[in-house]
């Protein structure tokens, strides 16, 4: 689409609508006319594929809500006459001049005494809407950056800052990110420099794809760049320091938004992912947003009650009440000394107590529990276990 198709075609009027119709209205206009125009459905009718072509060049201005505001902005400007090149140069007191020129003063042509200075001024609404060719630039968001980080488990609770190192696509140092290795890469002719190629899918709808001549550039080098090979895209490695929240957990991934490699053309940096792998510790364990621990005790402490110290992760030990008869594996809650959640409270710590049997007794331990053996030789702890079994 050049510059003067933009401001001369009157696009509401190729759709049958009001200039202040709705998204709606514009939708259902070209619904109708692309059904009836289609070529498929007038095959071997010149006049309605040309009819053809102008619903969908008008559709694809009015459509899109920003390029219907550059266009109405740019009609409002233009659109009276007052500056429309006249044929001739002379006729009807218009002016003779190339809009293209006028346009591309904001790719650097400048606003010289032939344009009456307009160059600079119109180079700043236009010049990030039309390159010289006048046609429509589009922005290129970068790629999508996955990597992998290994934490310990100290830094996964608590959060940690990490160096990573990232390959991806950057614009190509020796071209500027042209293509061209003299800086000076024509339009594609394909696409007219829009980078996409609509198709046909029948019912009167289209299928926009990357340009296949271009491969969704826009631009084609004369003289392809011996780096990049014409593509304007270069292998670039970097180093960043990544900030891993307090909480993360192994196999989990993170987005940080806008990391990514760098856009083409002033579009959008992509993201990076990072894969979070955690490694083992050798006492504490993680459950969610809690930590586990498993305590031994002695059977005098399990049956007889008293107070435990129970270590904790990079802090302080606690001190622990045991109730007298705790039984071997129950576990009790130290609250607030668990890993760190998202809304920067902790979770707790699981304490789960382990009654241990010395190996070796000394005599008067021995004969203390040869003593209690005799004392509680009533009481069978397996009574119920078969009571339960014939009653089955």
């Amino acid at each position: 689409m050049s510059t003067k198709d933009f401001l001369e075609k009157d696009y509401y009027k190729v759709l049958g609508v009001p200039k202040d119709a709705t998204e709606a209205e514009i939708k259902k206009a070209y619904r109708k006319l692309a059904r009836e125009y289609h070529p498929d459905a007038n095959k071997g009718d010149a006049k309605a594929e040309e009819r053809f072509k102008e619903i969908s060049e008008a559709n694809d201005v009015l459509a899109d809500p920003k390029r219907r505001k550059e266009y109405d902005d740019a009609r409002a400007l233009f659109g009276n006459g007052g500056f429309r090149p006249g044929p001739g140069g002379a006729g009807g007191g218009s002016f003779n001049f190339d809009l293209g020129d006028l346009f591309g003063g904001a790719q650097g042509g400048g606003g010289g005494a032939g344009t009456g200075g307009f160059g600079g001024g119109l180079g700043d609404v236009f010049g990030g809407l039309f390159n010289r060719g006048g046609t429509r630039t589009q922005p290129r968001r970068g790629q999508d950056i996955e990597s992998e980080v290994s934490l310990n488990f100290t830094e996964a609770v608590d959060g940690a800052t990490v160096p990573l190192r990232m390959s991806s696509s950057a614009a190509c140092k020796a071209c500027s990110g042209t293509g061209d290795k003299n800086g000076t890469p024509r339009v594609c002719p394909t696409c007219v420099g829009t980078g996409q190629v609509s198709h046909g899918s029948g019912g009167g709808f289209s299928i926009t794809d990357p340009c296949p001549d271009c491969k969704g550039r826009g631009l084609i080098p004369e003289n392809p760049c011996d780096v990049c090979h014409g593509s304007g895209r270069a292998k670039s490695s970097r180093t960043m320091q990544v900030r891993i929240p307090a909480g993360v957990s192994d196999g989990q991934r993170i987005r940080l938004r806008g990391k990514g490699a760098p856009g083409e053309r002033g579009g959008p940096s992509g993201d990076l992912y990072v894969v979070v792998h955690v490694g083992t510790h050798p006492v504490f364990g993680r459950k969610d947003d809690n930590l586990t621990v498993t305590v031994p005790v002695t059977f005098p402490e399990a049956v007889l009650g008293g107070e435990i110290k129970v270590p904790t992760l990079g802090g302080p030990p606690v001190t622990l009440k045991l109730p007298p008869g705790t039984p071997n594996g129950r576990t009790m809650r130290a609250r607030g000394k668990g890993a760190v959640r998202k809304d920067g409270t902790r979770g707790d710590l699981l304490v789960t107590v382990e009654v241990t049997v010395p190996k070796d007794l000394g005599d008067k331990a021995r004969e203390a529990l040869q003593t209690y053996r005799e004392a509680t030789a009533d009481h069978d702890p397996r009574a119920e276990l078969f009571q339960a079994a014939k009653g089955a």
